[in-house]
Parts: structure tokens; sequence; C-alpha cells
């Protein structure tokens, strides 16, 4: 094996552990959030985000492992539709995380309104409404628009390959200008708005996925132009894309038990499903404290 092949091997075996860990917490999310504690508006994105997340991170372990077994010259092929089942759960929750964001800083923006005005059951049609969307366009598009449609047919593919970028595109721009401004506006607005684990929970799980998911993104839609010019790509590229992929999905359940956990009273007993609760709190730290207090 060549020294690059060695680097690759080495980073999908990482990414192959990473991802384990993943479905571990997003799995025990899923459980806490499914059948343990009563939804909200919030705690239900966040239950199709672990749900999406943990899809994710079962299909990637199917294909980390294909890859290593790959690079050994076992040969295997690697089922169609564990692609479409990848895309599904990617698009899924990259979708359901922009969803946040929006609802989020309209709730800033427009307090009275979205008090008032928000129809009660919109997290979960808003959520229904995204799964269906990555469904139908992750069996429409495919691996090379081979899943439903002629590669050889009349330019659909490079359609749907336009189209999807453009998606992509939409999904960033949209992601990025929803927390900017829900970030300006908590700390520059014109009206201070204290800031609530809730706020802080959000903002790092978009942080995080900016930094570490939005590549896999890039990499995944940009995939027939790349490979046209696949000896500019660096060594690993596409293995380092797919680690940092496996992190993202890793991370959302530190996240949510880390903000859980912050300023945690010592009298109180530490459970996932009360950090859990606690990392989904919309309510100042001052008022908690008022309300034991009281």
């Amino acid at each position: 094996m060549s020294f690059c092949e060695v680097v690759s091997c080495a980073i999908i075996l990482l990414s192959l552990i990473i991802a384990l860990v993943g479905l571990v917490g997003n799995g025990t999310v899923f459980w806490l959030l499914g059948f343990q504690m009563r939804r909200n508006a919030f705690s239900v994105y966040i239950l199709n985000l672990a749900g999406a997340d943990f899809l994710f991170m079962c299909f990637q372990i199917v294909y980390c492992s294909h890859i290593m077994l790959d690079m050994y010259y076992i040969p295997i092929k690697f089922p169609l539709f564990s692609i479409v089942v990848l895309n599904i759960g990617y698009l899924c929750g990259m979708s359901i995380l922009s969803a946040i964001s929006i609802e989020r800083c309209l709730s800033v923006m427009w307090p009275i309104w979205y008090r008032c005005q928000r129809p009660r059951h919109t997290s979960a049609v808003i959520c229904t409404l995204l799964w269906v969307l990555a469904l139908v366009w992750s069996l429409i598009e495919g691996k090379e628009c081979g899943f439903l449609f002629d590669t050889n047919g009349p330019g659909w593919c490079e359609t749907f390959d336009l189209i999807a970028t453009a998606w992509l595109i939409v999904l960033i721009v949209v992601l990025l200008g929803s927390s900017l401004a829900l970030v300006i506006n908590i700390f520059c607005g014109l009206y201070r708005i204290p800031v609530t684990r809730l706020y802080v929970t959000i903002v790092f799980t978009v942080l995080v996925f900016l930094l570490c998911g939005l590549p896999y993104g890039i990499y995944w839609f940009l995939l027939e132009w790349t490979e046209k010019f696949n000896y500019n790509l660096p060594c690993g590229f596409h293995p380092v894309t797919v680690l940092l992929s496996c992190v993202n999905s890793c991370a959302n359940p530190i996240i949510y038990f880390l903000v859980g956990s912050i300023r945690h009273h010592r009298f109180q007993r530490k459970t996932l499903k009360l950090l859990l609760q606690k990392a989904m709190q919309d309510t100042p730290e001052e008022e908690e404290c008022g309300e034991m207090g009281s």
C-alpha cells in the first residue's frame, strides 16, 4: 500500500469508530425524546435531527466498511440504495438544522407574532415535509443519477446535479444568514435578549455543522465536476470529508449533554434525561434560579 492509501485507511478507520460512537449517542437522544420526554416545538426538531444523524451514521458505517474492504482488495459490491439512504440522512439533517435556525431567528425578531400566530404543529409538519423532500430528491438523483433514470438519457442527470447544487447553496445561505441574524439580535439588538441554554445549543450545533458537516456536502454535490479534475485533489481529501461528517453527527448529542450540564446544581441528580431537558431550556438562568429558590 502507498503512503496515501495508508493515510486514507487510517482516516476511514477513525471515521468508523467515531460513527459507532455517534450511533449510540444519537440513538440515546432519539430514545429519550421519542419515548421518555414530553415534546415541545424545539424538541420535535431535535428528535428528527437525531433520527437523521442516526440514519446517516448507520449507512456511513456500511460505507466506511466497504472502503476498508476495498482497500484490502476484498471485492464486495456496495448497494446503490445505501448511497440513497446516506444522502437522505445528510440532506434531511442539514434541512432540519436550517429550519431550527430560521424558527429561532423568527422568535427573536418577531416574538409577539411567533408566540401568538405560530401554528401548533408547525415543527412536525415542517419535519415531515423535509423528510419527504429529501427522500424524493435522493431517489431522483441517486448515485450519478442512475437510480431511476438512464445515465445516457437526454441530460436529466446534469439538470438534477445543477438543482442539487443550487439546493445546497440555498441551504448554506439560509443557515448562515439566519444564524448570523440570531447572534446579532441576541448580542447587538435594540433590546437585550437573555442568552438561554437553547440558544447556546443552536449556535454550537450550527457552528459544528459549518466546520465539519458542510465539507462532505460540498464534496458530494460537486462530485461530478471534481471527478474530471481528480488529480487536483490532495491525498485523502475524500476520507477527510467522511471523517468530518462523522464528527459532526457524533458531536450533536455531546453538545446537548454538555450544554445541559452547564451550571448544574450539585444537589440535583445528573441523568441524561435531565441534561437533555436543560439543553432545550428556553428560560434565562436567573429565572430558573429564582424559581428554585422560591
